[in-house]
C-alpha cells in the first residue's frame, strides 16, 4: 500500500485532488490531499511545507504528488522527511533558491504561452479561465469549484525555495497535452533543463485533475 500526499496549486484547495482521491483509496491505497493557506500572506514556501510533511506523517511509503505551483513546495519536503517517489503534474520546476516569482522570467514561461497562443488562436490574457484552466473540465465541476477558489498571496511567490538539489532518480513529471498554461514543448524543455528527464503526457489541460482523473489515477498507480 502506498500513501500518496497530494499538494495543490495555486490558491491551496485539496478540494483540487477531489476527483482522484476516490480512485487512489478505491485502489486500496491512502490518499491526502493537503489543504494550503493560499490567501495567507503570512505562509510562505516554509510553511506549505511545514503542513505537507505533517500531513505525510512520518511514513516512509510516501508517493508525493505536486501540481503546478505545488512542484515548489515538493523538494522542501522532500528535503525534510523521507519521500519514495515524487509526480510532478503540469508543475512549476525550480532550481535550488529560486522564488515562483523569478520562475517565469527564467524558464521563458510567458513567451512560450504566447508563442503558443499564437498557433492555437487563441487570447493571451492569463486572466481569462476558461481559456487557460477551465475549457476542457466539465462545467459541473467547474461550477462546484467556484467556492473554493481562492487567490494566492504574495508571500509565496516571494519565497526563495531553499534545497540543495532535485533526488531525479525518484523524480517523474507528467504534462497535459493540452495544457495552455504551460504548453506541452515549454514542460519538456524545462524538464529536461532542471531534471534531465523527458515527461509523460496524457490528454488534457492544465487541471488535469478535474478534467481527466480516471487517467490520472491511473498513470499514479503505475509508477
Amino acid at each position: 500500500m502506498t500513501t500518496f500526499v497530494l499538494i495543490p496549486g495555486a490558491g491551496g484547495a485539496a478540494w483540487y485532488w477531489s476527483r482522484v482521491v476516490p480512485g487512489l483509496e478505491g485502489a486500496g491505497h491512502t490518499a491526502i490531499a493537503v489543504d494550503l493557506p493560499g490567501d495567507d500572506e503570512t505562509a510562505g514556501l516554509a510553511e506549505y511545507a511545514g503542513l505537507v510533511t505533517d500531513a505525510s506523517g512520518g511514513r516512509t511509503d510516501v508517493a508525493l504528488v505536486a501540481q503546478s505551483l505545488g512542484g515548489f513546495t515538493a523538494p522542501l519536503v522532500c528535503a525534510a522527511t523521507t519521500v519514495a517517489s515524487v509526480t510532478l503534474v503540469n508543475a512549476m520546476i525550480p532550481r535550488p533558491h529560486e522564488t515562483p516569482g523569478d520562475w517565469w522570467e527564467n524558464t521563458g514561461a510567458p513567451e512560450a504561452r504566447a508563442k503558443a497562443a499564437a498557433a492555437g488562436g487563441y487570447g493571451d490574457d492569463i486572466n481569462d479561465p476558461l481559456t487557460y484552466f477551465l475549457h476542457d473540465v466539465p462545467p459541473a465541476i467547474a461550477a462546484e469549484g467556484e467556492s473554493h477558489q481562492r487567490p494566492e498571496s504574495d508571500a509565496v511567490f516571494a519565497s526563495s525555495c531553499d534545497f540543495t538539489s532535485w533526488a531525479s532518480d525518484r523524480v517523474r513529471a507528467v504534462a497535459g497535452s493540452d495544457d495552455r498554461l504551460f504548453p506541452l514543448e515549454f514542460q519538456r524543455r524545462v524538464a529536461r533543463e532542471r531534471l534531465g528527464i523527458d515527461i509523460d503526457v496524457l490528454p488534457g489541460g492544465h487541471l488535469i485533475a478535474l478534467a481527466h482523473p480516471d487517467l490520472l489515477v491511473e498513470y499514479l498507480l503505475h509508477q
